[in-house]
């Protein structure tokens, strides 16, 4: 199936039915594995027979999970994991090591901020922030011990985006590792292995589920990076469930559509937005006066599901808007089919200092929404004052 287009990939890679010839994909609710023999087992805790061993190592469910997301992504391996953040944790420790540093945009979600901040550099590796967008932060901050550039565009909640290919040309110069989380667009959007970077990262908890379902991540790259991160997953844990390996499987034969849908109606919210007298400032890369428009129009098929604005006022004015809406869900997780609203400042970055605050934009009038997939008239309705 190498050559079918990307909605095929999505409904037909990753699976093949058992002997029972099932047409829908089943669910391995198992912890182990039988063997044949005990020389089978010797020989498969060996790496000398293939096979399954240990849910921990591998699992029907979620090989399948990571068979269709490689394809999906260009990759030539996938590995699952727990989360996104567990994702990102497994890259990291297991890419550097103590004494060893890494770039990292300040745009990222809050927690990987954090996690940066505290845990990361527990382990004696250096991290040094840029801003996303600007190259030569990028190209400035390479030591003699980088290892790893780390990224998200666009970025969450402001939809910033860097220079995909240009970055890519820096990184392969020095040879470091670029890895991009590409939980905001999908691989339904963007490819960034296409672009130039080595690994991609998801939070698949978010768009490819896509009914906030449950929590799973995922990295996607070439084998041996990947078969690096395995052996690091392996023994420490982050493992996806079978049951959640089965939830985003599903959610992935969707996807296409979906973020069809999350995009047309975040363009449309947007463009009401803007034209609002109680708002100050709309942040969405799909309207031309943002000033990363062209560079998203170039490296994505579109530009997403993620509308953030800032409100005339402050926090008391932001917080009147989010509890003045009815329908639009009160929650931080995003890519639902439900629209949700938050207050990033005292949500997703709460833990951030207020200087890291004010280095990442994250101002007390700004508001971030998920544009879900109601119609898009009951949901500027439930936004108006």
């Amino acid at each position: 199936m190498k050559d079918n287009k990307f909605k095929t990939k999505a409904i037909r890679e990753g699976y093949q039915p058992t002997q029972e010839q099932e047409h829908s994909a089943a669910i391995f609710l198992t912890s182990s594995f039988r063997f044949d023999s005990a020389e089978q087992a010797a020989k498969r805790f060996d790496n000398k027979d293939q096979g399954n061993v240990y849910s921990r190592f591998t699992n029907p469910s979620v090989v399948a999970f990571e068979e269709k997301l490689a394809a999906l992504e260009g990759a030539e391996q996938c590995l699952a994991t727990a989360s996104g953040m567990s994702a990102i944790f497994a890259t990291i420790m297991t890419l550097l090591k103590p004494g060893e540093h890494m770039v990292a945009s300040r745009g990222m979600f809050g927690t990987t901020i954090v996690l940066l901040n505290t845990v990361i550099q527990k382990f004696g590796i250096e991290v040094t922030f840029v801003d996303l967008p600007n190259l030569n932060d990028w190209k400035n901050s390479v030591q003699t011990n980088t290892k790893l550039f780390m990224l998200e565009t666009p970025s969450n909640p402001l939809g910033e985006v860097v220079d995909l290919r240009a970055l890519s040309a820096i990184s392969k110069k020095n040879n470091i590792i670029l890895a991009v989380d590409n939980c905001i667009l999908t691989p339904a959007l963007q490819k960034p292995l296409a672009l130039g970077a080595d690994l991609v990262i998801h939070s698949a908890t978010k768009y490819i589920d896509g009914q906030g379902r449950c929590l799973a991540g995922a990295i996607a790259g070439n084998n041996k990076l990947i078969d690096e991160i395995s052996s690091f997953a392996r023994s420490t844990g982050p493992t996806l469930s079978a049951f959640n390996a089965w939830i985003v499987f599903k959610g992935l034969e969707t996807l296409s559509l979906r973020m069809q849908a999350h995009c047309e109606n975040a363009k449309k919210l947007a463009i009401w937005l803007n034209e609002q007298e109680f708002v100050k400032k709309v942040h969405y890369l799909g309207l031309d006066s943002h000033p990363h428009h062209s560079i998203a129009k170039e490296q994505q098929s579109d530009y997403g599901g993620i509308v953030s604005f800032e409100v005339i006022g402050g926090r008391k004015e932001a917080f009147r808007l989010i509890n003045n809406t009815k329908m639009i869900s009160i929650t931080a997780n995003l890519g639902d089919t439900k629209s949700t609203i938050t207050h990033p400042a005292t949500t997703t970055h709460v833990r951030l200092s207020d200087e890291e605050k004010q280095q990442s934009n994250i101002s007390e009038n700004l508001i971030r929404i998920s544009v879900g997939l109601e119609d898009i008239e009951d949901i500027i309705a439930d936004i108006k004052p």
